[in-house]
């Protein structure tokens, strides 16, 4: 047990700390990724909190040599792209919302003007390009050039082989240049 990572650890000495952890460690990870896989911030907000319950909920149910055992990153963006899928199922057979009863997004008091206006313009264009991409080559290259997952974590995630990662990710950014005017 000496050898395991401070989350893993905590998560065995006690689940509610080890989870807080855990949620602090990968937060950013799983936001981040919900954000450009749904392109919109309350949707990446809900995937984000629906996937730390569900992960909750699973340690609940494990023994110590599962959690022993954990990977915790690909684990997590595991459950979250189930749930992005499940929502993505569910939303293509609903009829559009209607746009005036969006909740309109809170801005970061921390944040100037200037660099926020200059983050959404950033944002913006790329979830714009990143929603033209097939879900399968969205999936890719969000979690292997926006949050940086390695090609295996990936494949664990996704649960493909790591050549067919590659291949999304070689996929998706040909389709982005080409959609976005760059060589």
């Amino acid at each position: 047990m000496d050898c395991l990572d401070p989350v893993r650890k905590a998560l065995l000495d006690d689940l509610d700390e080890g989870f807080a952890e855990l949620f602090a460690a990968h937060r950013a990870l799983v936001f981040t990724t919900a954000l450009r896989l749904s392109g919109r911030w309350a949707d990446a907000e809900d995937l984000t909190a629906e996937a730390f319950l569900r992960a909750y909920r699973a340690l609940s149910g494990y023994d110590r040599d599962r959690i022993a055992a954990l990977r915790p990153r690909p684990w997590l963006v595991t459950i979250l792209m189930n749930i992005w899928r499940n929502c993505a199922r569910a939303k293509s057979r609903k009829p559009p919302p209607d746009l005036r009863e969006q909740p309109v997004e809170t801005p970061d008091p921390g944040e100037g003007v200037e660099d926020a206006a200059t983050r959404r313009e950033t944002g913006d264009e790329l979830q714009a390009l990143l929603a033209l991409l097939p879900d399968e080559q969205r999936a890719a290259v969000v979690l292997r050039h926006v949050v940086d997952l390695p090609v295996a974590e990936i494949a664990t995630a996704l649960r493909i082989p790591q050549g067919t990662v590659k291949s999304h990710v070689s996929r998706g950014l040909r389709r982005l240049r080409e959609l976005g005017g760059t060589p």
